[in-house]
């Protein structure tokens, strides 16, 4: 039995989008629970886009998500190299030998031709496809127009009345007729060879056993048939898989919010929870649970549990799901994922004045408040600003009685060295002045932050402290007064 081989090949001529990188993912797993390999190569041919930043981008960012291979672009190989542009003179054997057995030929016709060609087609109500024009050229008709500076693609020729058949590994039997495709270009008048044309041979010569990627590239698939039976090479088994959509079942684009892997990157979602959460979209696991470690989705994935119909982004979800690993997370861990964000905001330098326990205690006040690590700036202004009284901060503080609560703080406010002395004291005021604890806390938190919600008040206690926080309530009082 063929040893398990699969590849992930993007064109880089943009970052990562989360469909590209949902795509490795299933090749990577598929691979890894198969013991397989996987190759990254590089499909690199629109001369014009590609560029070498988004290579680095597109690699870093598969790393990042915690995708393995071991051979490609970033290790070598024996099967190099593993850019498109670098094989040239390999496609160029491959066209050759399909020129030489008939089954390939020039093509002179220009782009405006082709395109009068095709209006005159749609016009007419004609199946839009090459006509052939060129097919059948002379060998000295074909001189001379190479002679007269005249630069030829090189045109497949299609087989007529032929049925190509796919048992998808995911979609089921699917079936094409080869008269619904004309002669098809296998490479351009500047040598360099179509997707279609490089990705087959790129496959068969790295011995890539699967081919899994997206639903989109399904119609490409009988061009590629035809090829591998052309040039006698035995054809690898396909799995497309459904697109992704946005939360209106459109397809997703940039309106759905971030699209690539690096925004979510820099938005500070864990890899750990993004990897978990790409698993899911278009393949479901056995049981119940949907928190799961990379080993468990490995051990699990199969393309008979990869669903067909189209998998629905959710954000809540993917928000969910960040949730549950953010709380995972030591304190000390979280504390340092969240300095690059934390020395971008606008209280940095007040932050950097904190000592390590402050700053602890700082860390695990907001960390309940997470979806993702970027939310911690938006969290900082109730530490750092001065006390904005809210419309319920204010009505709170005119409540009977609290003036007493703000006094008694005042008088009594020790120097705290641990939250739970924090708590303590105050559970000893409620006490002490025979309140309901809502009648202590709600002015407390109203006075010293301006806001009826927000961190635990013994953490802001602790981090102010106890001059700050005297400082503070005597603002209040003299408010209320």
């Amino acid at each position: 039995m063929k040893k398990c081989k699969v590849r992930f090949a993007p064109s880089p001529t943009g970052p990562l989008h989360i469909g590209g990188a949902r795509s490795a993912l299933f090749n990577y797993l598929f691979a890894s629970h198969q013991n397989g390999e996987m190759v990254m190569r590089i499909e690199d041919t629109d001369l014009e886009r590609s560029r070498r930043e988004y290579e680095d981008e597109i690699i870093e960012s598969l790393q990042w998500l915690g995708i393995k291979w071991g051979e490609g672009v970033a290790q070598g190989g024996e099967n190099g190299p593993y850019r498109q542009t670098e094989r040239l003179e390999i496609y160029r054997q491959y066209v050759q030998e399909l020129l030489d057995k008939g089954m390939a030929y020039y093509c002179f016709c220009t782009q405006e031709e082709l395109e009068m060609e095709r209006q005159e087609q749609l016009a007419n109500g004609n199946m839009q496809r090459y006509s052939g024009k060129c097919s059948d050229l002379s060998d000295q008709e074909i001189e001379e127009r190479i002679e007269a500076g005249i630069k030829p693609s090189i045109r497949f020729r299609v087989p007529q009345n032929q049925i190509y058949v796919v048992d998808d590994l995911v979609r089921g039997r699917v079936s094409f007729e080869s008269d619904n495709s004309g002669d098809f270009i296998i490479a351009k008048s500047d040598g360099i060879p179509v997707y279609n044309f490089a990705v087959v041979i790129d496959d068969v010569l790295m011995g890539i056993s699967h081919v899994i990627r997206a639903e989109e590239h399904l119609s490409n698939t009988p061009r590629q048939i035809m090829l591998y039976e052309a040039l006698n090479f035995a054809r690898p088994e396909f799995a497309h898989i459904s697109l992704i959509l946005g939360s209106d079942r459109q397809k997703m684009s940039k309106r759905h919010g971030a699209t690539s892997l690096v925004q979510y990157r820099e938005m500070g979602y864990l890899p750990e929870a993004l990897f978990n959460f790409l698993a899911l979209l278009g393949w479901s696991p056995q049981g119940e649970e949907e928190i799961l470690s990379p080993e468990e989705i490995i051990k699990g994935f199969t393309l008979d549990r990869v669903a067909k119909s189209p998998a629905v982004f959710d954000l809540d979800k993917l928000n969910w799901v960040n949730q549950q690993y953010l709380k995972k997370k030591s304190n000390g861990e979280l504390a340092e994922m969240l300095k690059p964000y934390l020395s971008e905001s606008e209280y940095a330098d007040d932050i950097k004045r904190l000592n390590d326990f402050q700053y602890g205690l700082l860390v695990e006040a907001v960390r309940d408040h997470l979806v993702c690590l970027s939310d911690v700036t938006r969290h900082m202004d109730v530490f750092f600003r001065e006390a904005v009284y809210e419309e319920e901060a204010l009505r709170a503080l005119e409540e009977e009685g609290v003036m007493t609560v703000l006094q008694g703080f005042r008088d009594e406010l020790p120097q705290f060295s641990e939250p739970v002395e924090a708590k303590e004291f105050i559970k000893a005021m409620v006490k002490k002045l025979k309140l309901k604890p809502k009648n202590v806390y709600m002015p407390l938190r109203s006075a010293l932050s301006g806001q009826t919600h927000g961190p635990e008040l013994p953490f802001l206690i602790l981090i102010w402290g106890r001059e700050e926080c005297l400082r503070r309530i005597d603002n209040a009082i003299a408010r209320i007064r």
